[in-house]
């Protein structure tokens, strides 16, 4: 299992070997980022639940691994930790959504 700084380095030594960093900057890695998850979405598109397992799970790892690369290179391209910047999220949400008035609820916290 590899771990996340392996990840990143794999993620830019092939974008590196390529000389694909000058097309890298946060406006068209957001781009890319938003792309890809439309295409993950695809996969479920139209679909109803008893069809959900019949979702193509090669495409399913290609799809979240084209979203999750490049959310990681906009991550590294600006310095930020992946996990770090999780569970600062977790935090916030955590007083948004207080467990008490959130619990089994899918209301957004300005309805609750």
């Amino acid at each position: 299992m590899s771990n996340y700084k392996d990840v990143i380095e794999k993620l830019i030594e092939f974008r590196d070997e390529r000389n694909w960093e000058q097309f890298h900057d946060s406006k068209n890695l957001a781009l890319a980022l938003s792309i890809e998850a439309a295409e993950l979405n695809e996969l479920f598109l139209w679909k109803k639940e008893h069809e959900l397992s019949e979702v193509n799970y090669e495409k399913l790892k290609e799809e979240l691994a084209d979203v999750l690369a490049y959310a990681f290179l906009l991550a590294e391209k600006h310095e930020l930790d992946v996990f770090d910047i999780v569970l600062d999220k977790i935090k916030k949400n955590a007083v948004k959504y207080p467990v008490e008035k959130a619990k089994g609820t899918a209301k957004k916290y300005t309805e609750l």
